[in-house]
């Protein structure tokens, strides 16, 4: 049997880092670094791509020994927006482009803190249509001056006043099909989410990379 490949997931988000390991394995090895990354302005996909080459570049101390380094790359990392149809779906990653935009984007940890979720449903309390779409775009690279590689998924649901466990982002007030995320099971969450969509990309090409 061979080895599965394994990928250094740069989050420090915790529940981000259950999900991805629940997808991902034990297909593919998921190990995880929290690293700060500098994000330059831009689409969705320009920030991802910039934030998995500067991360592919980067040494991080190792947990395991005080003076050993992680090995450069492979590296994955993530950039999640939740876009409002109403509000003309302006994805953007940034506090100041999601004023204007009112597409809110994960990197902008402290907008979400501090308008929670029913400040995100006032944004949209002038208008009938309360559809979103969930948008998770994942960027792979096997090391330094490697073209990372895209990997982009999309669920249409509705802003709906919270309900569910109010402990992973915007879960508790982005309805699917009669549920909010916060309300599904974990594994039937994973089928349908931006974030499942988008690995599930992830796993294929790897599977067509090992093929060839």
């Amino acid at each position: 049997m061979s080895t599965p490949p394994v990928v250094n997931f740069i989050t420090g988000n915790a529940n981000k880092l259950r999900e991805v390991k629940a997808i991902l394995e034990p297909a593919i090895t998921v190990q995880s670094q929290a690293v700060d990354l500098e994000e330059v302005q831009g689409t969705v996909e320009e920030v991802t791509l910039a934030k998995c080459r500067k991360a592919a570049e980067t040494v991080s101390p190792s947990t395991h020994c005080e003076n050993s380094y992680l090995i450069q790359g492979p590296v994955l990392v993530e950039d999640t927006c939740l876009c409002f149809k109403a509000l003309n779906d302006l994805p953007g990653p940034y506090m100041q482009v999601l004023f204007y935009s009112k597409c809110l984007s994960a990197p902008s940890k402290w907008f979400m803190q501090s308008i929670g979720h029913h400040g995100l449903n006032n944004l949209l309390v002038a208008y009938e249509d309360k559809s979103a779409d969930a948008v998770c775009t994942f960027a792979y690279s096997p090391g330094p001056g490697h073209q990372p590689v895209l990997f982009q998924g999309r669920t249409r649901g509705k802003i709906v006043p919270p309900r569910g466990p109010a402990d992973f982002g915007w879960d508790a007030i982005f309805e699917y099909e009669g549920q909010t995320y916060a309300e599904m099971d974990k594994a039937a969450k994973n089928k349908i989410s931006h974030r499942g969509l988008a690995l599930r990309k992830l796993q294929d090409w790897f599977a067509q990379q090992r093929a060839s």
